[in-house]
């Protein structure tokens, strides 16, 4: 086995049009598919919107390879019960619901085999909706490639580092940063730390971007600058493999003769990227009340209705609340729009205990929700002449615009915390008539 080239490096800038070779000449100049492309590679765009899709949406790219894609066996069903797409069975309780943090597996598991599904709404097929995982691994990827043709995974690490290999290079992350794969883009995963746990959210809808901006102006919550994007980097291995491939909520497998991480040079807009959720610049509110938590939104997957998204990435970090005469953690609220939670770090601090790193908590459609009662306390008596300084800390949501069904797995788990809704039993009724 000859692995030839891992150069690695990134560019900076989301949704930038990248030029990228391992081997100078690789990229052809001034056409896209010549007779011969150098070197004796093969030439292969990597659609990820439709071709007429308008010139400031459209995403593609084109890869210069040892071999094309569709160079695998025939695929047969893959079994891997934990990972689905089954959101439509049963009828959805509108209780408030809440995770311990998955377990860690006890045998040898991969990020494939160790992705454990939560809830979703759509599908694939209606190219809407989100399906929302976890994984839980202690085993590099061997001898196998994923792709999802499903939707673009985003992919938020909570304990240990990921070494994302792909057809467009290596991308590592850590937990605080996040990674994005496009739906089609082959890729393994490496555990540099011997076992990692995370979340997924697989986004079946338009493709994710940086929010506008509005009245904020030109600068502030995530920069696109801070986006990274691989270098070329390729691997030219032989020899018995496989391929699994996610489609229509389904997993299959192939054989494959080859690593189909051979890409030698790309450009293109259509690519996996990077972002350190320790970058973002957060805004608030320097006066009174608490803003909404869509200040804090990181990428947007926007649906046909305006201002309405098919998927928010919202993140929660370190943080100054000085807000006057204000109760400054978030409010109780009951929103139009359903929330998947996780905390990467720390303590969220609308929650005094019993949300744990790693866990995770759904509130539906108008179920309502907000601080629990020592929180409520708490945040009733604070000294407000003081700031308070949110520090180590990361939690984030996934909210969209659908109902999060969860799966049977989910609501049967043994780390499903059914006692969670005691959390608000505290809340006292403290009406005074006059």
């Amino acid at each position: 086995m000859t692995t030839l080239d891992l150069t690695r490096g990134y560019q900076s800038g989301f949704g930038n049009e990248f030029a990228t070779e391992a081997v100078p000449g690789a990229l052809p100049v001034g056409q896209n598919s010549p007779q011969r492309v150098a070197h004796g590679l093969y030439a292969e765009q990597l659609s990820g919107t439709a071709f007429t899709a308008p010139r400031g949406q459209n995403r593609r790219s084109w890869l210069y390879r040892l071999r094309p894609a569709v160079m695998h066996g025939h695929f047969s069903a893959y079994a891997q019960p934990r990972l689905h797409n089954d959101f439509e069975q049963g009828a959805v309780s509108p209780d408030q619901l809440r995770w311990s943090p998955l377990p860690l597996p006890q045998t040898r598991t991969d990020f494939v085999d160790g992705l454990y599904t939560m809830c979703g709404n759509g599908s694939a097929a209606a190219h809407a909706g989100v399906g929302i995982h976890l994984y839980a691994a202690n085993a590099d990827m061997q001898g196998r490639y994923f792709y999802d043709a499903d939707g673009e995974l985003l992919i938020v690490p909570q304990l240990g580092r990921l070494r994302l290999l792909t057809e467009l290079g290596v991308i590592d992350i850590e937990p605080q940063q996040i990674a994005v794969i496009p739906r089609g883009v082959r890729f393994r995963v490496e555990l540099p730390d011997g076992e990692a746990r995370g979340y997924v959210c697989e986004n079946f809808g338009g493709l994710m971007r940086l929010p506008d901006l509005g009245p904020i102006g030109a600068n502030g919550l995530a920069n696109p600058r801070d986006f990274q994007t691989p270098n070329a980097a390729w691997e030219d291995v032989e020899g018995a493999f496989e391929l699994i491939a996610k489609f229509q909520g389904q997993l299959w497998r192939a054989d494959i003769g080859h690593s189909p991480l051979d890409v030698v040079a790309w450009h293109g807009n259509y690519a996996p990227y990077r972002y350190d959720l320790r970058h973002f610049n957060v805004i608030g509110s320097i006066s009174f009340d608490h803003p909404d938590p869509s200040i804090f939104t990181v990428l947007t997957a926007p649906s046909e209705v305006p201002g309405t998204a098919n998927m928010d990435f919202a993140i929660f970090p370190p943080r100054w609340l000085v807000a006057q005469h204000t109760f400054r953690p978030p409010w109780f609220h009951r929103n139009v729009a359903s929330e998947f939670m996780g905390l990467v770090h720390g303590v969220y601090d609308a929650k005094a205990e019993g949300f744990a790193p790693g866990g995770a908590s759904l509130h539906n459609c108008m179920s309502g929700h907000g601080p629990d009662a020592a929180t409520f306390e708490k945040a009733s008596a604070a000294d407000l002449s003081k700031p308070d300084v949110i520090a180590g800390t990361m939690a984030f949501m996934f909210e969209t615009r659908g109902v999060l069904r969860p799966t049977a797995q989910a609501m049967e788990a043994a780390h499903r915390q059914r006692d969670y809704q005691q959390c608000w039993a505290g809340l006292k009724k403290q009406f005074v008539a006059p």
